[in-house]
């Protein structure tokens, strides 16, 4: 089944403490005044520009092997080929937060007022991430409330461009979900327009299909390892 996502848009604005670590901000840094404020200009700026959409759609093992393959240009080997064989389902899903904060973030540098800009911008930045939690908690209600799977079953999202999954892999996935229906379009490049926008799939499972280890060749590259901390909720899930 193929459907739009509702998202409030309260849902999906980050606390002011997340925007400034995000820019880098250390603890003895929270309480400084000018930050404070600066960050707090920007989200009340985001929440009258933020316009959240969200698309999903059910997919099958077999029909995801032909979007995951994609061009050919994944890596060798990676925890999604590992991990979808044992779904009991999966979703594909893109959302965005629209194309009016970006373009104000454009319109802020262009006026030199940079430091209102970037907390903008970080401010986008986290509140996508939000946006594609908040789908995908929905997502893991609604299979769990039709007892389509167990609490000791989760939902985990991928995207590609990371984990081994090649960029590339937008395409096949923009053909099948159609998240054109919802604004975003796709670059020749394969990066997404609003850039503050995600793609990728769910996968619903035994918690104990998700445990991997960071040992690919690809993970050195990784700066972050945000894996880690969505294995660590998935498990609280």
């Amino acid at each position: 089944m193929r459907k739009t996502v509702d998202v409030p848009v309260s849902e999906v604005i980050p606390s002011v403490e997340s925007v400034l670590r995000g820019q880098g901000v250390t603890d003895s840094g929270l309480d400084d005044p000018y930050l404070g404020e600066l960050a707090e200009t920007a989200l009340k700026m985001f929440a009258r520009l933020c316009r959240p959409a969200a698309l999903t759609m059910d997919l099958e093992r077999a029909d995801f092997e032909i979007v995951y393959r994609g061009h050919g240009r994944n890596a060798d080997e990676t925890p999604v080929e590992l991990i979808y064989p044992n779904a009991k389902h999966m979703a594909l899903y893109a959302v965005t937060i629209g194309s009016r904060v970006g373009e104000r973030v454009t319109e802020l540098f262009d006026m030199n007022e940079f430091a209102l800009g970037a907390m903008l911008d970080m401010a986008a930045s986290e509140a996508t991430e939000l946006l594609a939690r908040a789908v995908e908690d929905q997502y893991r209600q609604e299979l769990r409330s039709s007892k389509r799977i167990r609490n000791s079953s989760g939902v985990m999202r991928f995207s590609p461009g990371y984990c081994g999954w090649d960029l590339s892999g937008q395409g096949l996935l923009f053909e099948r979900l159609g998240p054109e229906e919802i604004g975003i379009e796709l670059r020749e490049t394969f990066l997404m327009t609003p850039l503050k926008s995600t793609s990728g799939v769910m996968i619903a499972g035994h918690k104990d299909i998700f445990e991997f280890e960071c040992s690919y060749s690809f993970c050195n590259d990784c700066t972050t390892f945000s894996c880690r901390d969505r294995l660590k909720e998935l498990r609280q899930q």
